[in-house]
């Protein structure tokens, strides 16, 4: 069909725009894998993006992918948009005044907010996620958490991606596995590129996306999934 066809040439661009994709290699870790006692997503950004990681949280388990989704997140806003318990606590409020109007989108609302109830969703702040420590520097409390019960942890942002890296100059070529091979767990890296920062692309990717866009490393408009 047309829908079919547009729908099809859309991800294809998407695709394109994903400088370093381990799609593949994360189905297949959690397809080996399932059902996981614990997924935890690192939370970046309150607003839109938020939306987004609890539309995640919810598939997670709702397809019975895990049992639990632990949402780190920040203990306070060192950036004026950094997502705390509250900012979840509200976009879930935000979703449930649709009842009249929208009544499907305020039952995703009410479906998360039974996760919190039921303890299916883990709220945790933390100050190191709003420190400017490198990852490899993580409290020995919280890499212990991850190491013993996170089976998967998504780490989201441009911020955080820069500190798993410890927002060093790495060649961009320099294989992901040789620099995040310290995270205490199975980590997927979901990133967009607004920072001079990377690792494990190819030069054939590097070269493309550069005549693409000059400021490809900057522009928002290029990014990595990367797992390990």
């Amino acid at each position: 069909s047309n829908a079919q066809r547009a729908g099809d040439s859309s991800r294809g661009l998407a695709e394109k725009m994903i400088l370093s994709n381990n799609v593949d290699q994360l189905c297949t870790y959690v397809a080996e894998k399932l059902p996981m006692e614990r997924i935890d997503i690192v939370v970046d950004n309150a607003g839109f993006e938020l939306l987004c990681d609890l539309c995640l949280a919810d598939y997670i388990i709702c397809s019975g992918m895990a049992k639990c989704v632990t949402l780190q997140l920040k203990a306070h806003p060192t950036f004026v948009s950094d997502a705390m318990a509250k900012d979840v606590e509200r976009t879930i409020e935000f979703l449930e005044k649709f009842a009249e109007s929208k009544p499907n989108v305020a039952k995703i609302g009410c479906r998360m907010r039974t996760h919190v109830e039921t303890g299916s969703w883990k709220l945790v702040e933390n100050f190191f996620w709003v420190q400017p420590n490198a990852f490899w520097e993580m409290p020995h409390d919280l890499k212990s958490d991850l190491q013993q019960q996170s089976s998967l942890t998504f780490v989201k942002g441009d911020a955080n991606y820069r500190r798993l890296l410890g927002d060093c100059q790495w060649i961009f070529t320099t294989p992901f596995s040789d620099v995040a091979n310290y995270f205490p767990c199975p980590i997927c890296a979901l990133r967009t590129f607004k920072a001079e920062i990377a690792c494990g692309l190819t030069r054939s990717s590097i070269q493309e996306a550069s005549n693409e866009d000059p400021n490809w490393l900057i522009s928002g408009r290029f990014g990595v999934i990367q797992f390990l």
